[in-house]
């Protein structure tokens, strides 16, 4: 009897035991592998040497490669607020009560489920100049002047990158608040309204704050999301022009096909670290927002 009292007491440890292992072998096994490699001239074929750290020094001497450092944070910067204000923006208006809402959900989530190579591929035909559809339907309404290669300027292209990349994936971020706003109880409304709060005092003492689990997954994917693009870039620009538009990602996978295998590790934990700061960041404030609520 003690012994099934005391296997039941350690139940959730042996629960937790396919988890850890999951973790350590598709995780911390490939990160410690991936240490060991940056650490060396892999090329991926011959024989490694160990250089120390020279590959992380190379990297923050490399303008190429700070450029995309700078190419991403930009991206992100843009596309993340830009997802979460007019994600909650699309929740609180079809949150409410109104005909078709069902179909502009759809049509909104939409984009979301196809593939981001492809919707670039897509975006990048409706752009092209003189040939595309909306320089058509800005010439016949008189804007010819607006009929530029936006993907062919350096001041443009990354703002129709992430204008693309919000259209495509809002949905997404729409989809989790409105899982957050239909969570909140409907009492606390009828409540606030009785004591006389209007819609704006309801938003900032009702729905904000007890949305905190969904802003907290949507800003945390779409940090991951953004410092991580890819595809978008790929379709639309390519990196160009020149390499005003590649990000990090792109980098990477350049540098790896470029026989610079521990260099390309190296800079994937760059990478790595420029991505998880932000998140580690982010979870403390809401953690410390959390207890003051």
């Amino acid at each position: 009897m003690q012994a099934f009292r005391k296997l039941n007491a350690n139940l959730h440890l042996f629960m937790a035991v396919p988890a850890i292992l999951l973790f350590g072998i598709f995780f911390i096994y490939p990160l410690t592998q991936g240490i060991g490699i940056s650490l060396t001239d892999s090329n991926g074929i011959t024989t490694p040497n160990f250089i120390g750290f020279n590959n992380f020094i190379d990297f923050f001497h490399d303008d190429r490669a700070t450029t995309d450092v700078k190419n991403t944070m930009l991206f992100a910067l843009g596309s993340a607020p830009l997802l979460n204000v007019f994600g909650l923006l699309y929740a609180l208006l079809l949150d409410r009560k109104m005909a078709g809402k069902g179909i502009v959900r759809t049509i909104v989530y939409l984009p979301a489920v196809i593939s981001p190579l492809i919707m670039g591929y897509i975006w990048y035909f409706i752009l092209q100049p003189e040939r595309g559809y909306i320089p058509h339907v800005l010439r016949e309404l008189g804007l010819g002047h607006w009929d530029v290669n936006w993907l062919g300027e350096s001041s443009s292209a990354l703002v129709v990158l992430v204008l693309v990349n919000v259209w495509q994936y809002v949905g997404l971020t729409m989809i989790v608040y409105l899982a957050g706003l239909q969570s909140i109880p409907p009492e606390l409304y009828e409540a606030a309204r009785i004591d006389g709060a209007g819609n704006r005092s309801s938003l900032w003492h009702i729905t904000l704050p007890l949305l905190y689990p969904a802003i907290k997954i949507n800003v945390v994917t779409n940090i991951i999301g953004s410092l991580s693009v890819f595809d978008i870039i790929v379709a639309l620009t390519d990196g160009g022009p020149g390499y005003s538009t590649e990000s990090l990602s792109i980098y990477i996978l350049r540098m790896l096909y470029g026989n610079s295998t521990g260099y390309s590790t190296a800079v994937a934990l760059i990478m790595f670290i420029i991505i998880i700061v932000p998140v580690v960041v982010f979870l403390q404030l809401t953690r410390k927002r959390e207890y003051e609520l």
